[in-house]
């Protein structure tokens, strides 16, 4: 337990200390602090642990950069460039990948956004007291499912009712670049519907499912924060729960929502099995998210692990330290904007 002490600079009363009291009473006290046994240990434990994440992130890295080093010395910056995978040929690189990567993850976060946001609110805001408990154990329930679950749920079952979807929107918003399909004509009743299959579009939204628990969790929390004395002086100007909910609740859990979507997108950039079960793997840059073939750096490193030779296994080292240093560049970028929030500096606090 942890207690404070001062000493008193003014001497007692008397005419030798009236001229200096004046000064002595504006000088500030020294304050000891008196830390029990309990509160060095945590703090040792606390320091202890935040150091051991550190040097495990750093070896991580380092574990990386020496088994990638063979093929980034090989290649070179041309490793972040070539869009074909042929160690053998000495011609490959991530480039295709590491698009596939991106896009994925942005089409997932584009869908898990609006579903976590209304679902966080809606159970920190509007469920009876009664139900909020059991929805709160099923989106926690939901985030320890397996991902392989989810990749069979999206091979088998989500697939085949997207690709509709995803003709419905390449015909009619096709002159958009992103949603345009080669290959694919409208106005063909029989055409082959696996041009539209195994599409980026399809990764993302399994994905999706995925990181919205995670995102619900983190946005949900920060809304339960929200300061009681600012929801009732709303409430006492006249404002509608929606209005509350706008003027005080969104604003101090922004840095809720900024945290848990991106916390998403980490999540969803490094997503492996799910992934490599839904997608038509290409190492091309293929820009079309509803047109088959994609791929993911994860979902690279899973087809060639098995059968990698001494310099295949360097390059998807060297692909795995890509995908590192992106996720932390994420993570990084989030923790500075969630800092900057109200909810942010209470929940570090």
């Amino acid at each position: 337990m942890s207690t404070s002490s001062y000493t008193p600079l003014s001497g007692p009363s008397g005419a030798g200390t009236a001229a200096g009291s004046g000064a002595d009473a504006a000088r500030p006290r020294p304050i000891t602090i008196r830390r029990g046994t309990g509160d060095r240990a945590f703090r040792g434990l606390a320091r202890g642990s935040g150091a051991l994440v550190l040097l495990m992130m750093a070896l991580v890295g380092g574990f990386l950069v020496l088994r990638g080093w063979s093929a980034l010395r090989v290649d070179g910056l041309k490793f972040l460039t070539t869009q074909q995978w042929e160690p053998d040929s000495h011609d490959f690189g991530i480039a295709g990948v590491l698009t596939g990567s991106v896009l994925i993850g942005l089409t997932a976060i584009f869908f898990a956004l609006p579903l976590a946001l209304g679902t966080a609110l809606y159970i920190s805001e509007y469920a009876p007291a009664f139900l909020k408990g059991t929805l709160i154990s099923l989106v926690d329930l939901m985030a320890a499912i397996p991902s392989v679950v989810y990749g069979l749920w999206g091979f088998l079952f989500l697939e085949q009712h997207v690709v509709g979807v995803s003709r419905f929107i390449s015909t009619y918003f096709g002159w958009i670049p992103l949603l345009k399909v080669d290959g694919a004509d409208p106005h063909n009743a029989l055409i082959n519907l696996n041009v539209y299959s195994g599409s980026t579009f399809i990764a993302g939204l399994t994905v999706a499912l995925m990181v919205t628990p995670i995102a619900t969790s983190v946005m949900r929390e920060a809304f339960s924060q929200a300061p009681l004395g600012e929801r009732e002086g709303a409430y006492a100007l006249g404002a509608t729960r929606w209005g509350m909910i706008r003027t005080v609740v969104l604003p101090f859990g922004r840095g809720g929502v900024i945290g848990g979507t991106m916390l998403g997108l980490g999540r969803a950039l490094g997503e492996t099995i799910a992934v490599y079960i839904v997608i038509s793997i290409g190492y091309s840059i293929q820009p079309h998210i509803l047109q088959a073939g994609t791929s993911s750096v994860s979902a690279l490193i899973a087809n060639h692990y098995g059968a990698a030779t001494a310099l295949d296994m360097s390059g998807l080292m060297a692909a795995g330290l890509a995908l590192f240093v992106l996720t932390l560049i994420v993570n990084f970028a989030a923790s500075a904007i969630v800092a900057r929030s109200r909810s942010g500096s209470v929940s570090e606090a």
